[in-house]
């Protein structure tokens, strides 16, 4: 049994980091234009939407890269995932799955589905939140 607690901690130590560098190189690096220049005709709403997620997506990937409140962490950004799938399919009128076209909420649904997976079982051995208890 000990072989599967180990096995268990590895796995979510790779989901951890596997979501973290998604938050992080997404929601860090590709929001930082939102700051300078933002597109043309992109509501008031929109354009402050994005700052905001420029800064607690990658907050959230540290989290997750630490295991520092790892369910919280994966918790917001879960609700983040949610509104990205009602805005692909409702804004965008993106397909469920991609289409040759490259466009599609599968990926995102994916990353939602790591997140619920940390929400349920934590950060693991491998997480500060394991040595604070």
């Amino acid at each position: 049994m000990k072989h599967s607690a180990t096995f268990q901690d590895a796995a979510l130590l790779l989901v951890r980091f596997t979501i973290a560098a998604i938050f992080l190189y997404v929601g860090g690096y590709g929001k930082l234009f939102i700051w300078y220049t933002p597109p043309e005709g992109m509501p008031a709403s929109m354009v402050l939407l994005m700052k905001f997620l420029s800064i607690v997506e990658p907050l959230g990937g540290i989290a997750l890269i630490t295991g520092f409140l790892t369910r919280w962490a994966a918790a917001g950004l879960a609700v983040i995932m949610v509104g990205a799938v009602l805005f692909l399919r409702f804004m965008t009128q993106s397909a469920w799955f991609t289409s040759p076209t490259g466009s599609g909420i599968d990926y995102v649904l994916l990353i939602l589905a790591g997140c619920i997976v940390l929400m349920a079982f934590g950060g693991g051995r491998y997480a500060v939140d394991a040595a604070r208890n």
